[in-house]
């Protein structure tokens, strides 16, 4: 009989705590946490991966006051670090979730969907992310800020833009809700065509005079996003946006 996994998290905040309710879900056994204020020295005492999952801030520290364990695996869950941070470990570890976790009832069951997760170092976590039903792919440390920096880009900028939506629509009377399904067919587009097939609209048409419109309309502190991203789509469709639309 295989015995399961053991592990322990270290700073169980939203993704510490999502992740390990789902490997312990997974059958993986939890043994006790540490929290702030908690002595971290014997972290890797009794267990097969510590998970650091503190602030990004505080991991090279908390990961030097751990004492080195050649048999343990430690990871932290940072998507923006590489390995470095780890360098008193012997098997250092990275397990970044690429997925919103936004508390850890709903955080642990979406890491148990199919998520992606961004995997370095000890192949103990690429079977984490196996055991939970997970995809995963490598991401050399030198790629790792570019990596999450997409990731930034996809999720919360997303989140943002679809802010700007609610102030606009709010402004005059249209449910923001009503735009949520055009959100939610253009990132169906994306999935089906590319993002350079799928874009449609004034600038992909080059349209520049409903662009125009568009910044006449729109308060002046509106401005600034609705330019950079009509400036993204430019480039996406293979244009420049005029001068007169510039700022």
């Amino acid at each position: 009989m295989t015995l399961p996994v053991r592990f322990r998290i270290v700073g169980p905040g939203r993704a510490g705590e999502s992740l390990g309710r789902a490997l312990a879900r997974a059958g993986w056994a939890r043994h006790g946490d540490l929290r702030r204020g908690d002595d971290p020295a014997g972290a890797c005492r009794g267990v097969d991966l510590v998970v650091l999952a503190t602030p990004d801030a505080a991991i090279a520290e908390v990961a030097a006051a751990v004492e080195p364990d050649p048999t343990t695996v430690v990871a932290h869950l940072a998507g923006s670090l590489g390995l470095d941070v780890l360098a008193t470990h012997p098997r250092p570890a990275a397990l970044h979730p690429l997925v919103s976790l936004p508390s850890p009832d709903l955080g642990a069951t979406r890491l148990a969907a199919g998520a992606w997760f961004a995997v370095a170092g000890d192949p103990l976590v690429q079977r984490a992310a196996d055991d939970l039903g997970g995809r995963w792919f490598e991401v050399a440390d030198v790629d790792r800020a570019t990596y999450h920096a997409a990731a930034a880009v996809a999720s919360n900028h997303l989140v943002a833009l679809l802010g700007q939506v609610e102030r606009l629509a709010s402004g005059i009377g249209v449910p923001p809700e009503a735009y949520l399904d055009l959100a939610r067919a253009s990132l169906d587009n994306v999935a089906a065509l590319g993002p350079a097939a799928a874009l449609t609209g004034p600038v992909a048409r080059g349209d520049w005079a409903t662009v125009a419109r568009h910044l006449d309309a729109l308060p002046a502190d509106e401005r600034p996003a609705y330019l950079a991203l009509a400036e993204a789509a430019a480039r996406l469709a293979g244009r420049t946006l005029p001068a007169v639309l510039l700022p």
